[in-house]
């Protein structure tokens, strides 16, 4: 298991970083490495993120150093989406087949966590995020059936799209973990614009389902400063609770969204006027 730890930063000092040291401090290119698992611990508001790629063998979410933790969910909560083909996920001895755009929630406490795809040819793709949990709540698992389906923006505004919510109050009970997946329709780009913030909360998008020869420009910085961050399919970029967190494609696209922090208010927002940016 690959485990790498990024720092928090003041945005001050965002305003001074180049290229190179905007994606180093917020990119993360390889999130699917083959038969393995690959996590990103933030120390915004301690979120955990990642891919879990099983191929040709089983893949256990096993503990590491800088939790300090028995096991992986002795202190947390875990969301699950599989955005490749059909797996298994283990949870102490409980099987769940989660189909392809499928979602899973794991309360505290669960020991021990597993995942296989049923087809190495089409192999499933489990994206992960993980939160600080106080309690536990009961597992749930969430097809995409069940997920709360939200319509919004519009054609002439180039971000029409449906926010479909998994681990949402609407949904499931979690601690403080929020997370669900965005499609937007063809011909439209943006994926949150006005832009917003909430001091309340971090956010961590995953882009995919980029076409290829396409990227997404993430929009990131406070309202006044902002900066981009270009993105390839299947890359993750961390979103301090400062920054704002906008992107627009050269093509429609999907983005996983995960949230953790002092509320799990969807719509509880600072709005930003598209004028008033910088």
């Amino acid at each position: 298991m690959k485990f790498e730890v990024r720092y928090a930063n003041h945005p001050n000092d965002s305003k001074y970083y180049d290229t190179e040291e905007l994606r180093e401090n917020y990119l993360v290119e390889h999130v699917f490495v083959k038969d393995d698992i690959s996590l990103v611990y933030s120390h915004q508001d301690r979120i955990i993120a990642g891919g879990v790629y099983p191929v040709t063998k089983e893949l256990k979410l096993e503990t590491s150093d800088e939790l300090r933790a028995n096991y992986f969910l002795e202190r947390r909560e875990l969301g699950i989406i599989n955005i490749g083909g059909d797996g298994v996920v283990t949870l102490d001895g409980q099987v769940y087949n989660v189909k392809s755009k499928d979602g899973l929630y794991v309360g505290k406490g669960t020991k021990d966590v597993s995942f296989k795809s049923i087809d190495s040819k089409n192999p499933a793709k489990f994206y992960i995020a993980s939160a600080p949990a106080h309690m536990t709540y009961p597992t749930y698992y969430i097809d995409f059936e069940k997920a709360n389906h939200r319509p919004c923006g519009e054609a002439k505004t180039l971000n029409k799209r449906v926010i479909n919510q998994y681990i949402h109050p609407d949904v499931c009970k979690s601690c403080q973990l929020a997370m669900g997946m965005t499609c937007l329709e063809e011909g439209s780009g943006w994926n949150t614009m006005p832009s917003h913030t909430h001091e309340r909360r971090m956010e961590v998008y995953f882009y995919f389902d980029i076409p290829k020869g396409n990227v997404v420009f993430h929009m990131m910085g406070e309202p006044q400063e902002t900066r981009h961050i270009v993105m390839r399919n299947e890359e993750l970029v961390i979103s301090p609770s400062w920054s704002i967190h906008s992107g627009v494609g050269t093509a429609n696209y999907s983005f996983i969204w995960a949230m953790c922090g002092e509320n799990q208010e969807f719509d509880d927002m600072d709005n930003i006027e598209t004028t008033d940016l910088r």
